[in-house]
């Protein structure tokens, strides 16, 4: 059974989730829709890209993808479809794509799509779900579009290391409002060894001078720094909200210093 998920900024108020789950059903009556979220920021590629990477992988090869953010067609941000891993990719070529992967994409196609609709405004119906269920159904995906050698870059703001310091910053809030910021375990761990550091936010009274194994490694409120299950550094209060709390916001700076 083919799977097919949706990835938006659509809210749950209205009605776009369900006509494109409806436009599916109509086409595939018998395929496996999940919904992963449709309460990303409003155009926001890189929250979009923070989850899309972090789920995409747990599900089979074969899956299809829909990215249903700030997803119309212009010359520059065509429709594509990306290729990766075993996975297929639907969105508009905006940058997302970039942001998704670390290397470049097995297979990159612009879509060439006749609508069914007159109205350019809803192409996650009128363009992705027929790609979607074209793929679902075994077709070849050759007869999409042309292929193409690249996807539109959009940088994300890497860590710097700059002595014995590592400088990142906010990069996502859960809801919990967990704090995930762009140092990985992997930077992490390769500049702090067996150093004493603390990382540090907003102003050196918040502190944090080792990294906790779970959440309950600290008392009620306290709050604790860990390795997510994503691969970064994560701040975070026990059973608090550390974004709240701790005036924590995406974009701000977190760094680690060696001490």
């Amino acid at each position: 059974m083919a799977i097919i998920t949706l990835t938006s900024d659509w809210g749950l108020k209205d009605h776009y989730a369900g006509a494109v789950k409806g436009a599916i059903l109509r086409h595939l009556p018998d395929v496996r829709i999940v919904d992963i979220s449709h309460n990303i920021p409003a155009f926001d590629l890189n929250q979009a890209a923070f989850i899309v990477r972090n789920f995409y992988r747990n599900f089979p090869e074969g899956t299809i993808h829909i990215l249903a953010i700030n997803s119309e067609a212009a010359i520059e941000t065509p429709h594509t479809l990306v290729v990766h891993e075993g996975h297929y990719f639907l969105g508009a070529d905006n940058g997302i794509f970039s942001l998704l992967f670390d290397e470049k994409p097995t297979r990159i196609f612009e879509l060439d799509i006749i609508q069914d609709s007159d109205y350019f405004t809803f192409p996650a119906r009128d363009v992705f779900v027929k790609a979607a269920c074209h793929i679902a159904a075994g077709n070849p995906i050759e007869t999409l579009g042309h292929a193409k050698d690249t996807v539109m870059q959009k940088m994300a703001f890497q860590p710097v290391v700059q002595g014995d310091m590592i400088k990142g910053k906010v990069i996502y809030v859960d809801n919990y409002e967990n704090v995930f910021t762009n140092i990985t375990e992997k930077l992490f761990k390769s500049v702090v060894k067996n150093s004493k550091f603390a990382i540090t936010f907003r102003s050196p009274n918040y502190r944090i001078s080792e990294i906790s194994q779970s959440y309950k490694d600290v008392g009620v409120g306290d709050m604790l720094a860990l390795f997510s299950t994503s691969g970064y550094v994560e701040i975070a209060i026990r059973e608090g909200k550390a974004c709240s709390l701790l005036g924590l916001k995406i974009d701000q700076s977190v760094m680690v210093e060696l001490l």
